[in-house]
């Protein structure tokens, strides 16, 4: 897929803010601080399109971006650590499910982790609870390029071991980072082969 055109649509604070739209859409989300905006611009070749912060916390609405008039992006605000109060972290955490819960036209969920750390119980637990309510979601794990290959296959084997103590099959798994490109053709072409898929189950 040849990303052409990327705008941005709005930030929603609230369920009833989203935008009303049809088209599939995909949602990124992840624990504060995993690189997300990093991703999502490298995705769109628009160093600028997400922010990027240095601070974990820092995406605190879902911003919605239109790629190639076909399709949308959504940035989901991060969970986990950030340096916000209690009450905040529950109203980010009701509005993040709420969405996923609702949200009709969702395709799928890009679940991010950090690729240099042992499994987090936040990751696994929220990929538990999106087993639960049947969402689905893929796995994208982050700054590959930070570790060495013989340390991210031993990561990945680790990670992948701890998620069969509960899960029958793996979703699927991409590996990324947003400093040398790698990971984005191919998460583009599973974008653009899951929009085909739902193309030709809506011409029927």
């Amino acid at each position: 897929m040849i990303v052409k055109t990327c705008s941005f649509v709005k930030s929603s604070a609230k369920i009833n803010q989203l935008p009303e739209v049809k088209n599939p859409e995909y949602a990124f989300i992840g624990r504060s601080n995993v690189g997300k905006s990093s991703l999502i611009n490298m995705l769109v070749n628009n160093k600028k399109m997400a922010m990027v912060s240095g601070k974990p916390g820092k995406t605190r609405l879902i911003n919605h971006f239109q790629i190639n008039e076909k399709w949308f992006l959504a940035d989901l605000p991060g969970y986990g650590y950030a340096k916000v109060s209690k009450e905040e972290r529950k109203k980010w955490s009701a509005l993040i499910r709420g969405y996923l819960k609702i949200r009709e036209n969702l395709s799928c969920a890009f679940i991010l982790v950090d690729s240099r750390h042992e499994p987090q119980k936040s990751d696994l637990e929220f990929m538990e609870w999106m087993g639960e309510n049947e969402i689905p979601f893929v796995i994208v794990f982050t700054k590959a390029d930070k570790l060495s290959s013989s340390a991210l296959n031993k990561n990945l084997k680790s990670y992948k071991k701890k998620m069969m103590q509960v899960w029958e099959e793996l979703p699927s798994i991409f590996i990324s980072s947003s400093n040398t490109g790698l990971g984005r053709e191919e998460i583009l072409k599973f974008i653009d082969q899951t929009n085909q898929q739902i193309e030709l189950i809506n011409s029927k």
